[in-house]
């Protein structure tokens, strides 16, 4: 397993990266170059699960490690969902899990910047490297938009 880091500064406050990144619109929007429609079932509060699925009801079977609100969110990766069974005890898992996924969330000069942290198999490397700066691009321009909006709506607008 081999951890790979990502990085992205978002010229928007904090509040409204972690909101944007989390939200059920959000989340379809900037993972949508991992797999179009996809989408979470579940709670990212701490200690929660969460399923991390394609359209077609596959994907992860996770819980949320840690949760501190626009500092830190942290996935523990626990097994797959295939064909709407979640699997734990494979083989194939045990040799994988668990496998962590982490944002983590500071001010800078420009903005916020979100730093990544994700457990990845050597056969998922190069997909990784190469989707997740998209993933992140997406997420900067959908979050610098919504704060462009909201600041020529003038103070006080959400």
């Amino acid at each position: 397993m081999k951890t790979l880091s990502f990085n992205v500064t978002i010229q928007a406050p904090r509040s409204v990266v972690w909101h944007k990144m989390l939200d059920d619109e959000g989340y379809k929007r900037w993972t949508s170059p991992f797999c179009e429609g996809s989408h979470f079932v579940g709670s990212w509060s701490e200690g929660s699960k969460i399923l991390l699925l394609a359209p077609n009801g596959d994907g992860m079977t996770s819980i949320i490690a840690k949760n501190k609100p626009m500092e830190l969110i942290s996935i523990q990766h626990l097994g797959e969902v295939n064909n709407g069974v979640e699997d734990t005890t494979s083989a194939k898992v045990k040799a994988w899990a668990p496998a962590f996924e982490s944002f983590a969330f500071s001010d800078s000069d420009n903005g916020c910047l979100v730093t990544v942290s994700v457990d990845t198999l050597p056969e998922y490397e190069q997909n990784m490297l190469n989707t997740y700066p998209k993933a992140l691009n997406v997420l900067k321009e959908m979050c610098e938009d919504d704060s462009r909006r909201r600041s020529q709506l003038g103070p006080g607008v959400r």
